[in-house]
């Protein structure tokens, strides 16, 4: 579940980075899915730290 809302915090802070950037729909959807994978990635690690620490 972490890892899930990770992701779709990172793409929200992604989509609303790239929107103050002033990004066309196409670089917000770029910024959106790279920030949603960086995100995921984390929460994955905190995931299994968590799940070791149980």
């Amino acid at each position: 579940m972490i890892v899930i809302a990770a992701a779709i915090v990172g793409a929200f802070l992604g989509w609303r980075r790239a929107g103050q950037l002033g990004g066309l729909p196409r670089d917000r959807a770029q910024y959106a899915a790279g920030f949603g994978m960086a995100f995921a990635l984390a929460g994955l690690f905190a995931t299994v730290i968590l799940d070791r620490m149980i």
